[in-house]
Protein backbone atom coordinates (compact mmCIF):
# COMPACT_ATOMS: atom_id res chain seq x y z
CA UNK A 1 0.00 0.00 0.00
CA UNK A 2 2.71 2.36 1.00
CA UNK A 3 3.94 1.86 -2.56
CA UNK A 4 0.89 3.06 -4.13
CA UNK A 5 0.52 6.04 -2.08
CA UNK A 6 4.57 6.92 -2.97
CA UNK A 7 3.33 6.45 -6.75
CA UNK A 8 0.03 8.57 -6.57
CA UNK A 9 1.93 11.26 -4.44
CA UNK A 10 4.49 11.78 -7.16
CA UNK A 11 1.77 12.25 -9.65
CA UNK A 12 1.34 15.94 -8.47
CA UNK A 13 4.68 17.24 -9.17
CA UNK A 14 4.70 15.59 -12.28
CA UNK A 15 2.00 17.37 -13.88
CA UNK A 16 3.12 20.56 -12.40
CA UNK A 17 6.87 20.12 -14.00
CA UNK A 18 4.80 18.97 -17.34
CA UNK A 19 2.35 21.95 -17.53
CA UNK A 20 5.59 24.42 -16.80
CA UNK A 21 7.93 22.65 -19.12
CA UNK A 22 5.45 23.03 -21.73
CA UNK A 23 4.94 26.78 -21.04
CA UNK A 24 1.38 26.40 -20.62
CA UNK A 25 -1.23 27.91 -17.59
CA UNK A 26 -3.54 25.90 -15.52
CA UNK A 27 -6.47 28.15 -17.23
CA UNK A 28 -5.40 26.44 -20.78
CA UNK A 29 -4.86 22.99 -19.43
CA UNK A 30 -8.58 23.36 -17.69
CA UNK A 31 -9.45 24.49 -21.70
CA UNK A 32 -8.10 21.84 -23.39
CA UNK A 33 -9.28 19.17 -20.80
CA UNK A 34 -12.49 20.16 -19.33
CA UNK A 35 -10.97 19.84 -15.79
CA UNK A 36 -11.64 22.94 -13.42
CA UNK A 37 -8.36 24.95 -12.27
CA UNK A 38 -9.08 24.10 -8.92
CA UNK A 39 -8.97 20.63 -9.61
CA UNK A 40 -6.05 21.23 -12.27
CA UNK A 41 -4.42 22.95 -8.90
CA UNK A 42 -4.92 20.33 -6.21
CA UNK A 43 -3.89 17.62 -8.05
CA UNK A 44 -0.77 19.24 -8.52
CA UNK A 45 -0.28 20.34 -4.93
CA UNK A 46 -1.35 16.96 -3.48
CA UNK A 47 -4.67 18.05 -2.55
CA UNK A 48 -6.79 15.74 -5.23
CA UNK A 49 -5.83 11.82 -5.35
CA UNK A 50 -5.37 11.69 -9.15
CA UNK A 51 -7.74 8.81 -10.83
CA UNK A 52 -7.94 7.44 -14.59
CA UNK A 53 -10.79 10.16 -15.06
CA UNK A 54 -8.09 12.68 -14.43
CA UNK A 55 -5.54 11.28 -15.71
CA UNK A 56 -6.79 9.84 -19.19
CA UNK A 57 -7.27 13.22 -21.01
CA UNK A 58 -4.05 15.43 -18.74
CA UNK A 59 -1.74 12.58 -20.56
CA UNK A 60 -3.40 13.30 -23.89
CA UNK A 61 -3.47 17.10 -23.53
CA UNK A 62 0.48 16.80 -23.04
CA UNK A 63 1.17 14.08 -25.28
CA UNK A 64 2.49 11.49 -23.00
CA UNK A 65 2.03 7.87 -22.47
CA UNK A 66 -0.19 7.62 -19.08
CA UNK A 67 2.58 5.42 -17.16
CA UNK A 68 4.97 8.46 -17.48
CA UNK A 69 2.14 10.77 -15.88
CA UNK A 70 2.49 8.02 -12.91
CA UNK A 71 6.31 7.07 -12.84
CA UNK A 72 5.44 3.60 -14.71
CA UNK A 73 8.73 2.02 -15.32
CA UNK A 74 9.30 1.94 -19.00
CA UNK A 75 8.96 -1.88 -20.28
CA UNK A 76 8.76 -3.21 -23.78
CA UNK A 77 8.89 -0.87 -27.53
CA UNK A 78 11.24 1.95 -26.35
CA UNK A 79 10.20 3.38 -30.16
CA UNK A 80 8.25 6.71 -30.51
CA UNK A 81 5.24 5.81 -32.41
CA UNK A 82 3.87 8.93 -33.92
CA UNK A 83 -0.02 9.17 -34.88
CA UNK A 84 0.09 10.45 -38.46
CA UNK A 85 -3.11 13.06 -38.95
CA UNK A 86 -5.04 13.53 -42.04
CA UNK A 87 -5.88 16.85 -43.26
CA UNK A 88 -7.55 18.25 -46.16
CA UNK A 89 -5.68 15.42 -48.34
CA UNK A 90 -2.39 15.91 -46.62
CA UNK A 91 0.01 14.05 -44.38
CA UNK A 92 1.31 15.61 -40.52
CA UNK A 93 3.29 13.69 -38.31
CA UNK A 94 3.17 15.43 -34.98
CA UNK A 95 6.86 16.17 -33.83
CA UNK A 96 6.13 17.74 -30.80
CA UNK A 97 4.16 16.65 -27.62
CA UNK A 98 3.71 20.01 -26.18
CA UNK A 99 0.19 21.42 -25.58
CA UNK A 100 1.43 25.03 -26.88
CA UNK A 101 4.14 26.96 -27.90
CA UNK A 102 5.87 25.96 -30.95
CA UNK A 103 4.79 22.95 -32.68
CA UNK A 104 6.94 21.08 -35.52
CA UNK A 105 5.51 18.81 -37.68
CA UNK A 106 6.53 16.58 -40.79
CA UNK A 107 4.35 16.79 -43.88
CA UNK A 108 3.73 15.07 -46.62
CA UNK A 109 1.64 16.70 -49.95
CA UNK A 110 0.57 14.45 -52.27
CA UNK A 111 1.75 15.00 -55.74
CA UNK A 112 -1.69 15.50 -57.37
CA UNK A 113 -2.80 17.50 -54.26
CA UNK A 114 -4.96 19.68 -54.58
CA UNK A 115 -6.51 17.08 -57.60
CA UNK A 116 -9.37 19.66 -58.66
CA UNK A 117 -9.19 22.82 -56.95
CA UNK A 118 -7.21 25.88 -57.85
CA UNK A 119 -5.26 27.54 -55.10
CA UNK A 120 -6.88 29.19 -52.25
CA UNK A 121 -4.98 31.16 -50.08
CA UNK A 122 -5.56 31.80 -46.35
CA UNK A 123 -4.73 33.32 -43.60
CA UNK A 124 -4.67 32.93 -39.67
CA UNK A 125 -3.20 33.42 -36.75
CA UNK A 126 0.34 32.86 -36.19
CA UNK A 127 3.94 32.08 -37.50
CA UNK A 128 5.56 29.17 -39.83
CA UNK A 129 8.47 28.11 -40.93
CA UNK A 130 9.41 25.04 -43.56
CA UNK A 131 12.01 23.11 -44.69
CA UNK A 132 11.68 21.06 -47.83
CA UNK A 133 12.90 17.82 -47.44
CA UNK A 134 12.09 15.77 -50.44
CA UNK A 135 10.16 16.88 -53.64
CA UNK A 136 9.50 20.43 -54.83
CA UNK A 137 7.12 22.52 -53.08
CA UNK A 138 5.08 24.78 -54.56
CA UNK A 139 4.47 28.13 -51.84
CA UNK A 140 2.33 30.87 -52.71
CA UNK A 141 2.45 33.83 -50.03
CA UNK A 142 0.84 36.85 -50.50
CA UNK A 143 1.46 37.94 -54.26
CA UNK A 144 4.64 35.65 -55.02
CA UNK A 145 4.73 32.55 -55.80
CA UNK A 146 7.96 30.27 -55.20
CA UNK A 147 8.32 26.66 -56.02
CA UNK A 148 11.36 25.28 -53.16
CA UNK A 149 13.51 22.26 -53.65
CA UNK A 150 14.85 20.14 -51.06
CA UNK A 151 17.28 22.07 -48.94
CA UNK A 152 15.17 25.20 -49.31
CA UNK A 153 13.31 27.09 -46.17
CA UNK A 154 11.04 29.53 -45.93
CA UNK A 155 9.40 31.51 -42.63
CA UNK A 156 6.61 34.29 -42.87
CA UNK A 157 3.99 35.48 -40.41
CA UNK A 158 0.96 33.34 -41.51
CA UNK A 159 -1.66 36.69 -41.46
CA UNK A 160 -0.11 36.88 -45.31
CA UNK A 161 -2.30 35.08 -47.04
CA UNK A 162 -0.80 31.47 -48.27
CA UNK A 163 -0.95 28.29 -49.79
CA UNK A 164 1.32 24.93 -50.30
CA UNK A 165 1.00 22.48 -53.39
CA UNK A 166 3.18 19.92 -54.59
CA UNK A 167 4.84 20.76 -57.53
CA UNK A 168 6.78 18.92 -60.70
CA UNK A 169 4.29 15.64 -60.35
CA UNK A 170 5.65 14.09 -57.31
CA UNK A 171 4.70 14.33 -53.47
CA UNK A 172 6.46 16.59 -51.30
CA UNK A 173 8.24 16.21 -47.84
CA UNK A 174 8.65 19.23 -45.61
CA UNK A 175 9.19 20.02 -41.89
CA UNK A 176 7.25 23.05 -40.24
CA UNK A 177 7.56 24.84 -37.45
CA UNK A 178 4.39 26.28 -36.73
CA UNK A 179 3.82 29.29 -33.50
CA UNK A 180 -0.08 29.66 -33.03
CA UNK A 181 0.68 32.90 -31.33
CA UNK A 182 3.45 34.31 -33.49
CA UNK A 183 6.52 32.77 -32.00
CA UNK A 184 9.19 32.50 -34.84
CA UNK A 185 12.41 30.02 -34.37
CA UNK A 186 15.05 31.68 -33.28
CA UNK A 187 18.40 30.60 -34.75
CA UNK A 188 21.51 31.13 -32.03
CA UNK A 189 24.25 29.84 -34.30
CA UNK A 190 25.47 30.85 -37.66
CA UNK A 191 27.79 29.42 -39.65
CA UNK A 192 31.27 31.58 -39.90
Amino acid sequence: MDDLNDVLTAVGPRLRALRRERGVTLARVAELTGISESTLSRLEGGGRRPNLELLLPLARVYGVPLDELVGAPQTGDPRVHFKPVHRHGRTFVPLTRRAGGLQAFKAVIPADWPATADPDPKSHEGYEWLYVLNGRLRLILGERELVMKPGEAAEFDTHVPHWMGAAGGEAVELLVLYGAQGERAHVRARPT
